[in-house]
């Protein structure tokens, strides 16, 4: 996963070697359908051994695992609630059950419902930020032990949003969590250094799906007005985006925040 703790590799990859990852196992959360699914198909694509990790969403995940295997690949699809830390253990052992180690995890599986502050339910607030923050506390703490006793070092790329730097209405408990989710990824950063896992995360705007533009209309025509870019994001862009995070071409990047959104947050504010 990178040059030796306290050294640059004595030999730099070569190009072809960047994004090879033949020798790695990923795990990624929520990769059932969507982003997800793009991110575990890509590192599949790469060459890694996948985990497709699912909550609900068991026909996609494993139809991607059909796909990945006729592919000439290794993948399996593991079922989990991220948000009950046993269950996580759970996922991690089975990770290196049916694939023998675990290199990369990449943290997707989050929710994203809308409620105004004022009316919001305090079990909305905990559903939320259960979702999307602690269950990344529980997979890197879990991910991270496994790294550590294999010796070898690895990646963690979390999967972040723009809304965890700039608010958006009825989202209060999903821009805190997104928020707390890029510390987290420092803090992980600074802890892990010394073991050569290095964590980072990618901050997408807004990502295209089949149905977006007709269900909220006024809100993509919003995004293509604002971003430089002119368009939505795509999957596969944050896909890409975790790959290089993961991969050896980032080997010197750690604690750091990618964001994937077309310049969005480059415009002013006034």
């Amino acid at each position: 996963m990178g040059a030796k703790r306290g050294s640059p590799a004595d030999t730099p990859p070569t190009v072809e070697e960047l994004f090879d990852l033949a020798s790695c196992v990923a795990l990624v959360t929520g990769a059932g359908r969507g982003i997800g699914a793009a991110i575990a198909r890509r590192f599949g694509e790469a060459g890694a051994a996948v985990a497709v990790h699912y909550r609900s969403s068991a026909d996609g995940a494993q139809a991607l695992v059909d796909g990945l295997c006729r592919d000439g690949g290794r993948a399996v699809a593991l079922a989990a609630e991220l948000t009950d830390g046993r269950q996580v253990e759970h996922l991690v052992a089975q990770v290196v059950e049916h694939l023998g180690r675990l290199d990369i995890l990449i943290n997707n599986a989050g929710i994203y419902p809308l409620s105004l502050l004022t009316e919001m339910a305090e079990t909305e607030w905990d559903a939320v930020i259960d979702a999307n923050l602690k269950s990344v506390f529980l997979a890197t703490q879990a991910a991270a032990r496994i790294m550590i006793a294999q010796g070898e070092g690895g990646a963690i790329v979390n999967v972040a949003s723009v809304e965890g730097l700039s608010p958006a209405p009825a989202h209060s408990h999903y821009t805190s969590a997104k928020a707390g989710v890029l510390m987290h990824t420092r803090s992980a950063a600074l802890e892990l250094g010394s073991e050569n896992i290095r964590v980072n995360a990618v901050s997408p705007g807004l990502i295209w799906r089949q149905g977006l533009e007709e269900e909220w209309p006024e809100g993509v025509q919003r995004w293509r007005d604002t971003a430089p870019l002119g368009r939505l994001g795509r999957p596969e862009e944050v896909a890409d985006a975790c790959l290089f995070l993961a991969s050896p071409a980032a080997r010197w990047i750690t604690g750091t925040t990618l964001l994937v959104d077309g310049g969005v947050l480059a415009r002013p504010v006034f």
